[in-house]
């Protein structure tokens, strides 16, 4: 299988800024709220519960700076084309909430992804593995007044690159109200080739917030709630 470019090789420098310093300076102050929470309640004052924000990943080199004019919520199949994209059709629903766990409506949601066989729609892209004519690889919607999103699109193969393996993996840029975050989601059955990937297993402690839970009744179905500082 073809090596492709490093994976974290845009992920401190692109997107407005570092995000490096922007997950340090997110870290910061929720530890300084999370002080704030647990010190003495004022009179007639609930504490309220927060929840932790959803672990940042790099960027990647292959952001599609020259996505396809259609980029609607369903991935699988485009206009005027009357076969579907080849893989097996996912279904993604879930939440994008604040830290209070409120739901942030019309949060905006970015997706991109290589396709069933591992390759990227992007032209860095080095590898031989064939491009999808029917494949969108690319979506950008917005969350309703519940927070809630909704993608239709086929589960991506992983491949190779210079950090090891890569797994199957799904990439978003998130923008809230007031913040914005880069994010790769993950699926559940691929735990072992999660422990051997170099990115995952760099979040850490936060690394459960990246993967995605699979519905028992429907395995084509995967929930994932997004948390944002606000």
């Amino acid at each position: 299988m073809t090596v492709r470019g490093h994976d974290h090789d845009q992920g401190s420098t692109d997107h407005d800024g570092s995000l490096l310093s922007r997950r340090l300076f997110a870290q910061g102050a929720i530890a300084s709220a999370g002080l704030l929470v647990a010190g003495p309640a004022l009179a007639g004052q609930e504490r309220l519960p927060r929840l932790g924000s959803t672990a940042e990943s790099p960027l990647g080199p292959f952001y599609p700076l020259n996505p396809l004019a259609e980029n609607d919520a369903d991935l699988t199949r485009l206009a005027g084309h009357a076969d579907r994209a080849r893989g097996e059709v996912i279904e993604l629903t879930g939440r994008v909430l604040d830290l209070r766990g409120n739901p942030i409506a019309g949060a905006r949601l970015e997706l991109w992804q290589a396709n069933a066989a591992g390759r990227y729609r992007h032209e860095s892209d080095p590898a031989t593995e064939p491009l999808d004519p029917d494949f969108q690889g690319f979506a950008a919607l917005s969350t309703g007044a519940d927070g809630a999103y909704r993608i239709v699109t086929i589960k991506p193969g992983g491949y190779d690159s210079p950090i090891g393996h890569r797994p199957p993996h799904l990439h978003f840029d998130l923008r809230g109200r007031t913040h914005r975050s880069v994010a790769q989601m993950y699926f559940p059955e691929d735990a072992e080739e999660h422990a051997r990937d170099t990115l995952y297993r760099a979040l850490g402690a936060e690394a459960g917030t990246s993967v995605a839970a699979r519905d028992p009744a429907d395995p084509s179905k995967y929930r994932w709630d997004v948390v944002l500082m606000g």
